[in-house]
């Protein structure tokens, strides 16, 4: 990475660490202005923008920057990032089956651990599906159990098959 990108990521470290101290309107400001420091081709200013524009209420905003971020192209961090961020904006503006379906196409990324899946669960929730809901949170958490992975994964199924005779969560 060029030491300017380098120097520019710093600033935009910098400015999410000051968040708590910045207005609403001081905080799109600042990050503005930071986005037109980054090459107009980078997706990186428009997914730091969209997150700011998120981060202080501006969904619609931050739902057009994000897909501008991905028209552009990001790493596969922020692109998993983004899929959790603009799901996220995506249920808040009412737009379920499209945040649902970009949660269910998220990449997994470390950066990310299960929180799609948990943003997924809220989207289909908010959608009326609730037993399909509570299924992807209960396997979005079944790899952090130190113990009774079976009988989750079991319990989890359970919510949207239909149950059968042989089934050992039935008996």
């Amino acid at each position: 990475m060029p030491a300017d990108l380098e120097q520019w990521e710093a600033s935009v470290a910098d400015l999410w660490d000051r968040l708590d101290s910045l207005g609403r309107d001081e905080g799109v400001t600042a990050m503005r202005s930071l986005a037109l420091e980054c090459p107009a081709t980078d997706g990186r200013a428009a997914f730091e923008l969209a997150g700011m524009y998120d981060s202080m209420g501006y969904e619609a905003e931050a739902g057009r920057e994000y897909e501008r971020a991905l028209e552009l192209g990001l790493d596969e961090a922020r692109h998993a990032q983004l899929a959790v961020q603009y799901g996220s904006t995506l249920r808040n503006l009412g737009r379920l089956d499209e945040a649902i379906a970009v949660l269910s196409a998220a990449p997994t990324h470390e950066s990310t651990g299960s929180a799609p899946r948990v943003v997924l669960a809220l989207a289909l929730h908010s959608a009326g599906r609730k037993d399909e809901a509570l299924r992807v949170a209960i396997e979005a958490q079944i790899e952090a159990l130190p113990q009774y992975q079976r009988s989750m994964r079991n319990y989890a199924a359970a919510l949207t098959e239909p149950a059968t005779a042989d089934d050992p969560i039935t008996r």
